[in-house]
């Protein structure tokens, strides 16, 4: 199981490819990754955050970035741009209907946009 040793952060972390017969992660485990994902909104089958920006162009600069990121790790979140300065990510692992560690990976390295 991926848990048993922690080898590198989740930023250093790639995506890699589900099977469908992957299992989503238990609560246990989406516990234990949420501490390197501050901010997340944690649910059943998805997480989410919201990151309000100054203005338009710093919203848009930053779905720009986090569409390379997604686009690096194969790892796609649906993105809403509203309100014209904010951006609300959904990261969920559709061929297993749930959390993969793959979601986690992405959400550190999109606070990582943030520092």
């Amino acid at each position: 199981m991926i848990f048993k040793e922690k080898t590198m952060s989740l930023v250093e972390s790639k995506c890699e490819p589900c099977r469908g017969d992957t299992p989503p992660l238990t609560g246990e485990e989406a516990c234990m990754l949420a501490a390197e994902t501050p901010g997340w909104d944690i649910g059943k089958k998805s997480m989410e955050r919201e990151f309000v920006f100054g203005n338009f162009g710093e919203a848009i600069s930053f779905v720009n970035k986090v569409a390379e990121i997604a686009e690096s790790e194969d790892h796609h979140p649906d993105i809403l741009l509203h309100s014209y300065k904010k951006v609300k990510i959904d990261l969920t692992t559709h061929k297993i209907d749930g959390l993969s560690k793959n979601d986690f990976i992405l959400a550190a390295k999109i606070n990582g946009l943030m520092s």
